[in-house]
C-alpha cells in the first residue's frame, strides 16, 4: 500500500469555511495533507503569511493529518520537497476548470509523476471566496457565515472597520 502526500496551497487570505471543508475533506481521501500558504502572490494581501498560517493552523487543528506550512516560489518546489504526488485544487465555478486545468498541465511537465485531484467545492460553499468575504467586511457586512470565529476579529481590524451589531 502506497503512502499518499498530497499538498493544498492557497494564499488563504482569509482563511473562509470554504477552504476548512477541502482541508477535511482532501484530508479523508490523503494519508497526509500539507497545507501551503503562499507567501508572496501577485496580488495585495490583507494578512501577513505569519497570520495566515496561524489562523489556518487554529482554522484546521482538528484535522489529525494535515499540516500548515508557508512556502514561496513554485508549488511544484514545494510538492518535491514535502515529497506529495498529488496537488488538491478546489472548483467552485464553471470558470475555475480552465484555469486549473492549465495550471494541472504546466506542474506536470514541471515534476513529472505529480497529478492534481480537483475537489468540487461544497454546494453551500461555492459563491464564497476571499475577495468576496474582504468586500462585505470592508463595507461593514456580516460575514460570520463564511470565515471561522476566531477570523472575524482580526479581519474587521484590519480592514478598520466595525463588526456589524448583533441582534
Amino acid at each position: 500500500m502506497t503512502f499518499v502526500t498530497a499538498v493544498y496551497p492557497g494564499t488563504f487570505d482569509p482563511v473562509t469555511v470554504g477552504h476548512v471543508d477541502m482541508v477535511d475533506r482532501a484530508a479523508r481521501i490523503f494519508d497526509e495533507l500539507v497545507v501551503g500558504v503562499y507567501t508572496d502572490p501577485p496580488k495585495g494581501l490583507t494578512f501577513t503569511v505569519d497570520e495566515r498560517v496561524e489562523m489556518l493552523r487554529e482554522a484546521t487543528s482538528h484535522v489529525r493529518n494535515a499540516e500548515v506550512q508557508p512556502f514561496g516560489g513554485l508549488l511544484v518546489e514545494l510538492a518535491h520537497r514535502v515529497n506529495a504526488t498529488v496537488i488538491v485544487r478546489g472548483l467552485r465555478i464553471g470558470s475555475d476548470f480552465e484555469y486549473e486545468r492549465e495550471m494541472a498541465l504546466m506542474n506536470r511537465r514541471l515534476l513529472p509523476g505529480v497529478e492534481t485531484a480537483c475537489l468540487l467545492s461544497s454546494i453551500e460553499y461555492q459563491f464564497v471566496s476571499s475577495t468576496r468575504v474582504k468586500e462585505i467586511a470592508a463595507l461593514g457586512g456580516d460575514v460570520s457565515d463564511f470565515v471561522p470565529a476566531h477570523v472575524m476579529g482580526p479581519l474587521y481590524q484590519r480592514l478598520g472597520v466595525s463588526p456589524p451589531a448583533t441582534t
